[in-house]
């Protein structure tokens, strides 16, 4: 985009002015919507975010919380049943756990006896994408909240990996991977068609800019399968995904839990744009310093505990941006846990990565 970032020196008093607030939008996984503060940036949220795709320096570290209108339409009962438990697209049933503050499958639930059986199982109980009033959930919901000037980032959940898990269980799952190539690739192909029509209803009724699609494959410990049992079933499906994503102009970030590091390479491969992962289970730093070139990352951005003396909030808050955020590839997922900081972190996150992109000291 030709910009010199030296031709926009960081200016606090002009930057960190009041300016207002974004209005409350509806929250993914059933956050309260609430308004987020506005910075007085020299260029647009929406206009940073492209700057990050397209593999230049941004003006500083986007914040997911800050900088987006990060969306999940409820209307989708995957969404719903995921947020709040209830019944899911293809008939799963889903339970409200609330110590986790999320729901989980139903224990005893099995939606699909067999992955040989799934034409006869789930092709008469296939979701019908033209069934919801897509524009009337965007007209009354979003559009009078959405800022045109921010990107906006839909979130889908349960991906090939976790819809087959639901369906069956992960253990038969993991058997299915091996013996049951066939079937498994004929069902995918199918969900296939039903994400494309998802993404062109992101794309075409939500205005989006950016596709979070979510699909863990990992425990704590390690990924749920080989990098080839990857590439052999999952890869085609994703190849798949992401270039009909980037035929409409979208962007995609994939959501993948656990120990995942050694699936980097295929993520790659597959064309997603950015990974969110966990930072507890991953080396975040050495896979930026490794692959920040060629797959951007969000994750979630905490300093804790929330009683850190301020100095020493502050001190951690930039040794990560300065991490992180040299690449210009990483998106910080951040949340204040103690809203009595001044400054508070999100405002760190943004003197600090705009002092870091225009050459400041």
């Amino acid at each position: 985009m030709g910009l010199d970032l030296k031709q926009y020196p960081f200016d606090a008093d002009e930057e960190l002015k009041d300016v207002g607030m974004y209005k409350a939008i509806p929250r993914p996984y059933g956050g309260a919507a609430a308004p987020v503060r506005k910075f007085n940036t020299p260029i647009t949220p929406k206009e940073n975010f492209k700057r990050v795709c397209h593999h230049e320096m941004p003006l500083w570290m986007m914040n997911l919380n800050q900088d987006f209108n990060f969306i999940q339409p409820m209307v989708m009962p995957d969404a719903h049943a995921r947020a709040f438990g209830g019944t899911d697209w293809f008939g799963i049933q889903w339970t409200y756990e609330p110590l986790t503050r999320a729901a989980m499958v139903t224990p005893g639930t099995r939606r699909l006896s067999d992955i040989t059986r799934w034409k006869e199982e789930l092709l008469p109980v296939w979701p019908d994408l033209k069934a919801i009033d897509w524009k009337k959930d965007y007209e009354e919901n979003y559009a009078p909240v959405l800022d045109p000037d921010r990107p906006t980032m839909f979130v889908i959940v349960n991906g090939y990996f976790e819809r087959l898990a639901d369906l069956t269980s992960f253990e038969d799952t993991f058997c299915y991977l091996l013996e049951e190539p066939e079937a498994i690739e004929e069902f995918y192909n199918k969900l296939d068609e039903f994400h494309i029509g998802l993404l062109k209803i992101a794309k075409e009724v939500y205005h989006a800019d950016v596709i979070t699609f979510h699909d863990d494959m990992g425990s704590q410990q390690n990924a749920f399968m080989s990098p080839e049992t990857f590439r052999e079933i999952l890869l085609p499906h994703y190849k798949k995904f992401n270039q009909a994503a980037h035929d409409m102009g979208l962007y995609v970030n994939l959501h993948s839990c656990g120990n995942v590091g050694k699936q980097i390479p295929g993520f790659i491969e597959a064309g997603f744009d950015f990974w969110e992962g966990q930072d507890n289970c991953n080396d975040k730093q050495a896979i930026m310093d490794e692959y920040g070139d060629k797959l951007g990352q969000i994750s979630v951005f905490q300093v804790l505990p929330a009683d850190l003396p301020q100095e020493e909030f502050e001190k951690a808050v930039q040794e990560r941006v300065c991490g992180l955020g040299k690449t210009g590839r990483y998106i910080a997922f951040y949340a204040e846990v103690n809203p009595e900081r001044s400054p508070g972190g999100a405002e760190l996150i943004y003197t600090y990565s705009r002092k870091l992109y225009c050459g400041e000291k």
